[in-house]
């Protein structure tokens, strides 16, 4: 009886902190903190400047950050679980701009994250910059791109 006892104590414990856990991001929102796939140059970064929003065709197909550590700056896009469920397949393509030029530029295709593998542009202005396409630069007839704000 005692072991009984024991078991639904630690059941009744055990059952608020499951409630707690966070969901995974659904058909509405992003993760709010970066993944593990960072590149394993930088186990830490921090998001600098404001999140853009890379909306296809009335959908928001992803969101578009800027992070600096390690002594450079990584630019983040993230395809939402909204956006996967109603597409079969994608591209997208993520990376820093200074001013008119590309830094860093990394495309895929059907990945949910893609970080770029970081640039040396921490002593200059840059932005994130995320498109729907191949790359290496968004072609403006088709693609569609959001970048971040600028920082310095």
């Amino acid at each position: 009886m005692r072991m009984l006892t024991k078991i639904a104590a630690a059941t009744a414990l055990a059952v608020p902190m499951f409630a707690a856990v966070p969901g995974v991001a659904n058909a509405t929102t992003a993760p709010t903190a970066p993944s593990a796939s960072l590149a394993a140059s930088c186990s830490s970064v921090t998001q600098i400047g404001t999140t853009a929003y890379l909306n296809v065709d009335g959908q928001t197909m992803a969101s578009v950050k800027q992070y600096k550590g390690c002594g450079k700056n990584y630019s983040y896009l993230y395809v939402w679980q909204g956006y996967r469920d109603t597409h079969s397949s994608w591209n997208a393509c993520t990376t820093i701009l200074t001013g008119t030029t590309i830094r860093d530029v990394q495309c895929n295709s059907n990945m949910v994250e893609i970080w770029s593998s970081g640039a040396d542009t921490l002593a200059e202005c840059t932005q994130a910059m995320g498109w729907n396409g191949y790359g290496p630069w968004p072609d403006t007839r088709y693609d569609v791109v959001a970048k971040t704000d600028t920082r310095c």
